[in-house]
């Protein structure tokens, strides 16, 4: 026996030991999981949709667990520096990024320091969230033709919010509109609820918001919802149209949100991650909240998750490329 052969044996010898190999030390680490707190990464503000969906989700899953599970709001950069926190930290599942789809719209029109594909692995989806068309009263519009109307009769006029350029619910507005044939004006907001500020003081015209936000204005008469651009209709607003009932060809678009890890986290944590998810997702409790904010539980399989990103990157590329949208 040569020296290496010497040296190959006693780390085998120690791996053995350890209960580990030396082709697959994922098992003892997924085993161990978690075992310190769990940082929840969000790149929206408090009170948005992926912020309040990431709070339900691990708060069950924190006491699954029994460890600590803190969500950390990093809205700012496009993403980008709730991003580099994921990156940057130790690739052993205990830092998460709960996105939306956003993680794939905003590459397709800035030039990012990440990808989507090759930068992260999918835990699972956590739920579709409805983005609805909300309008203040003191407009005087209630209808979603009513809305195309106005902006027809006086071209450019009409000023749309998003939560960050790129984002699913700016990329939603072109969709619509490009689908409608009216022109208009981008006003780009840091999240959701200083965005709904505006629309409710008017001053911005409308804003396709995550369902979840919105809801407590709509209840209250804030806020009117003139449609929705999911497929179906939000069962929490089953009297409000989806933009294709409303007479509009080609205008739907998906709003989701999800858990993911870095690449290198080994594959046994991830699998176990995703398991925890899945059972937070299943549990009543969970449920029960969602609905209570016109969130759809979602949940595929880590291969499936993967899939979904792997597709819906080029077509976020092609759709920034038909609205005329110039990447940066």
């Amino acid at each position: 026996m040569n020296r290496r052969d010497v040296l190959k044996a006693g780390v085998g010898s120690l791996a053995a030991t350890a209960g580990w190999s030396m082709t697959d030390m994922g098992p003892a680490r997924a085993a161990e999981w978690p075992t310190k707190t769990i940082r929840v990464i969000v790149p929206f503000s408090a009170g948005s949709a992926v912020d309040l969906v990431s709070r339900v989700v691990f708060e069950q899953v924190s006491k699954q667990v029994g460890q600590p599970a803190v969500v950390e709001n990093r809205p700012a950069g496009g993403g980008t520096i709730a991003i580099n926190a994921v990156k940057s930290a130790d690739a052993d599942g205990h830092t998460i990024l709960v996105h939306s789809n956003s993680l794939i719209t905003t590459p397709a029109i800035q030039a990012m320091a990440w990808d989507p594909v090759k930068d992260f692995s999918g835990i699972t989806p956590l739920g579709n969230v409805p983005l609805v068309l909300v309008i203040s009263p003191d407009k005087n519009i209630k209808t979603l033709k009513d809305l195309v109307a106005a902006a027809k009769a006086k071209p450019g006029s009409l000023n749309y919010a998003a939560a960050g350029i790129g984002s699913p619910p700016h990329l939603t507005m072109e969709r619509f509109r490009m689908a409608a044939g009216f022109s208009g004006q981008l006003v780009p907001f840091r999240g959701a609820p200083e965005a709904l500020t505006e629309i409710m003081g008017g001053r911005v015209d409308v804003y396709f918001c995550p369902l979840t936000p919105a809801m407590p204005l709509i209840r209250e008469g804030k806020l009117i919802p003139l449609a929705v651009s999911s497929s179906k209709r939000a069962s929490a607003l089953p009297d409000v149209p989806t933009t294709i009932e409303a007479g509009f060809p080609n205008s739907d678009f998906e709003f989701w949100i999800g858990a993911l890890v870095t690449k290198q986290t080994p594959r046994p944590v991830v699998d176990k991650i995703h398991a925890e998810a899945v059972k937070a997702l299943n549990d009543p409790a969970t449920q029960e909240r969602f609905s209570k904010m016109g969130v759809d539980s979602l949940i595929e399989t880590t291969a499936a998750f993967d899939a979904r990103i792997a597709k819906e990157t080029p077509l976020a590329v092609e759709l920034a490329k038909a609205a005329g949208i110039e990447k940066k």
